[in-house]
């Protein structure tokens, strides 16, 4: 009898183990189930007014009387539900980008600019605040491209700088049909580079033959491993000077007002003297153009953002951190706005 009783406290608790574990184990499918099921993308709305609004209720609160800002709120509260319901006055659309070599933004900007087109109207206006120190050129090639749609459009584009703005992030500016700059903010720097340390002395010191098989004369010109030559320098330097003159081309057909040849020799300036330049056209941060905008216009910060797995994310930082110490890519040379 006792050897029943114990046998079956023993039954009791294992099963209740197995059950706690089935318990479990289900909990945990669902769970993945439904994130699966979840979108991994979604497109943020927030009003612009309301933010300032706010901001100016709360410091008017400390400072004026009862009557004075019951009376004021509810005029504004009137004006403002004109604004952001009827688009009287038209919109402002707000974007960000804030470009880092690869501009790896630019995902985000895509799809921003293709939601903005599905409801802009010729009254409205798209208003890029933009800071970049520029990256790979065929990655500015794609972002300002992605910024023409705008233009083809016929929709007002204003871009702002309220830091920096050089090199491929200055190609992104130039689209604008307007370019707003803070006084110290960083422009220009109009010019290509490339660079590449080459390790073939070394292999050669401790006896390491490389072999090097290509297919076309110029599939590869300077090398990391392989012994480089004049032809390929000379081919090389031909690539870079060509990838200048297109960048030059592009920025003379979006800002003919542009003395290109005065501009384009790798220089950068501050706001102050881009503007006697004539590669801005107004002194003036995004915060000043936000809050002029506000008091007859619905302001809207549009912002696209993809929930990237967990391993992605810890991919996507170690690369940045890899950026940070190299300007290499890693199948071969670069060439860098």
């Amino acid at each position: 009898m006792e050897f029943l009783t114990n046998y079956g406290l023993f039954f009791a608790k294992t099963l209740t183990v197995v059950v706690a574990l089935l318990v479990a184990i289900i909990g945990a499918i669902a769970l993945i189930s439904r994130q699966k099921h979840e979108s991994k993308e979604c497109l943020i709305i927030k009003n612009i007014n309301d933010k300032y609004e706010s901001m100016a209720y709360t410091l008017k609160q400390q400072i004026l009387g009862k009557d004075e800002l019951k009376k004021l709120t509810k005029e504004h509260k009137a004006r403002q539900k004109k604004k952001t319901t009827s688009g009287e006055n038209g919109r402002v659309y707000l974007i960000n980008f804030e470009g880092d070599i690869k501009a790896s933004a630019v995902s985000a900007l895509r799809e921003e600019i293709t939601a903005i087109l599905t409801v802009v109207t010729d009254k409205d206006e798209v208003f890029l605040r933009l800071q970049s120190a520029g990256g790979m050129v065929h990655a500015y090639g794609l972002a300002s491209s992605q910024l023409m749609r705008i233009k083809e459009k016929n929709i007002t584009l204003t871009i702002a700088v309220d830091k920096v703005a050089a090199s491929g992030g200055y190609m992104m500016a130039c689209v604008a049909d307007r370019i707003l700059a803070a006084p110290f903010s960083i422009l220009g720097s109009i010019g290509v580079v490339a660079q590449i340390p080459n390790f073939n002395r070394l292999l050669k010191k401790h006896d390491i033959d490389l072999e090097l098989i290509t297919a076309g004369e110029y599939k590869r010109t300077l090398t990391l491993f392989g012994e480089n030559t004049d032809k390929a320098r000379r081919k090389f330097g031909e690539e870079v000077a060509d990838t200048h003159e297109l960048f030059k081309q592009f920025i003379a057909d979006n800002r003919p007002q542009v003395d290109i040849k005065n501009v384009a020799t790798g220089e950068h300036w501050f706001g102050t003297r881009a503007l006697d330049l004539k590669l801005v056209d107004e002194l003036k941060t995004s915060d000043d153009w936000l809050l002029e905008q506000s008091r007859d216009k619905a302001l809207f910060e549009v912002t696209y953002q993809s929930k990237k797995p967990l391993m992605a994310r810890l991919f996507s930082t170690m690369e940045k951190l890899m950026e940070r110490s190299s300007w290499l890519d890693k199948s071969n040379i670069q060439r860098f706005m």
